[in-house]
């Protein structure tokens, strides 16, 4: 008789591997599709269960995170919908603090302590610097670029 290894021959489902995936955008959500396909391809990875280690938005996706962003209503509603997703299942929305002051977008402390008092960040996102994308790289198992 040959021999064949039992789990080649096992009615069994095959364990599944889940991926730990960070993504980074790089254009606003007026400039192309990449912000939008970012959350869709988001969703459904989590949705099938695997893990955002983080959403890191980066040079001109930075607009991502703009609270007073008003799209023409006959536009997908990316920022509430980045909101919600960082609401409901805790992904981490950070935007490059360099990015975000090369476009006047900041967050209450840093406001603050400029003189200014805008608080232009969206619920859900936070503001910090590239070591945190190098680490969502580091820990996690594929990262994709979104946008130019």
């Amino acid at each position: 008789m040959d021999y064949c290894p039992s789990y080649l021959t096992s009615d069994a489902p095959k364990p599944l591997k889940f991926v730990k995936f960070a993504i980074q955008i790089n254009s606003a959500p007026w400039e192309s599709q990449g912000g939008d396909t970012a959350y869709q391809f988001s969703r459904a990875a989590l949705k099938l269960g695997h893990e955002i280690v983080r959403i890191f938005f980066y040079y001109e996706g930075a607009y991502h995170g703009m609270r007073w962003m008003a799209p023409p209503e006959d536009e997908k509603p990316l920022l509430q919908r980045w909101s919600a997703l960082a609401a409901e299942q805790g992904v981490d929305l950070v935007i490059c603090i360099s990015a975000a002051h090369r476009r006047g977008l900041l967050e209450q402390t840093e406001a603050t302590r400029m003189g200014k008092i805008d608080n232009d960040l969206a619920d859900g996102f936070r503001i910090a610097g590239l070591g945190l994308w190098v680490d969502a790289c580091l820990k996690a198992d594929r990262f994709l670029v979104f946008g130019v």
